[in-house]
């Protein structure tokens, strides 16, 4: 008997099994994905390949891992204070209310949400429809603060470039968008627009690449807009996959290094 034991895990939807000693070392993993067993250590190769024999079907490739990318340096060195990364969808919004909640008479089922709550909902709904990208080759980060305390509600980063997008609480509302100005039910106008390309200006300044500005709408009754916008991209966030279909802009070798980049918080210390 080896000793060695086979922990599956998962990691953004992806299954990947680790070969482990029985103090816990790992020795080697499969990734089902690309079907390629990566060895820590040759003097184990049929230890591991027993191990793993129930969990394989098909030929498998097996030997080192691979060398780490530029991008997987930076984040294996990144501090884990200023990793972006792991900011939920509305991050900033969630540490304000835990530390500021809204009045509780505001909370009655009847009565109109607070309007940070309105917020909230907007930058959950559509953080959540564009983390189902990932899996084709997108990467999200939620929340991104910049000096003056404004924020990027969310940054997408893939094989059809960056973009900066703008999460708008509108359920069951009218919209109304006559750039730069962005009308939602009878609310008064806002130059929502102006304020999202200089956000993406920003953003397309501090990762030294075009960054795209994007007005995600969470689910409103009815959307009209008097012409086209200058630069602005704007969609219902039920429609956020069609991005997937878009064309290549990017290499996967890009939106990695650009993300490594962007999820870095010094990197936006002096845009």
């Amino acid at each position: 008997m080896s000793g060695l034991r086979v922990v599956p895990t998962w990691r953004h939807g992806h299954e990947r099994l680790y070969v482990c000693e029985a103090d816990g070392s790992s020795v080697a993993w499969y990734d089902r994905d690309t079907g390629r067993v990566n060895l820590i250590g040759e003097d184990r190769r049929d230890d591991v390949l027993e191990a793993l024999k129930p969990f394989v079907a098909g030929p498998v490739t097996v030997g080192p891992p691979p060398v780490p990318t530029p991008a997987e340096l930076a984040r294996l060195t990144l501090h884990p204070d200023d990793d972006l990364a792991p900011n939920r969808p509305g991050e900033a919004l969630l540490i304000a209310l835990d530390r500021e909640p809204a009045p509780a008479h505001l909370h009655r089922p009847r009565l109109r949400p607070h309007p940070r709550r309105r917020a909230l909902v907007a930058e959950q709904t559509v953080g959540e429809a564009l983390d189902r990208l990932e899996g084709a080759g997108w990467h999200t980060l939620h929340s991104i603060p910049l000096p003056g305390g404004d924020r990027i509600h969310h940054l997408l980063i893939g094989p059809a470039g960056l973009y900066a997008v703008h999460a708008l609480y509108a359920r069951k509302q009218r919209v109304l968008v006559a750039d730069p100005m962005v009308t939602v039910a009878r609310h008064a106008p806002e130059p929502l627009l102006r304020v999202l390309r200089a956000t993406a200006d920003r953003a397309s300044y501090a990762l030294t690449a075009e960054v795209h500005p994007l007005l995600a709408l969470a689910g409103p009754a009815d959307l009209r807009v008097t012409a086209t916008p200058r630069s602005v991209r704007i969609l219902q966030h039920t429609d956020l996959d069609t991005l997937s279909r878009l064309g290549t802009a990017l290499k996967p070798g890009d939106v990695e290094a650009l993300h490594a980049m962007a999820r870095d918080r010094n990197t936006w210390g002096r845009v």
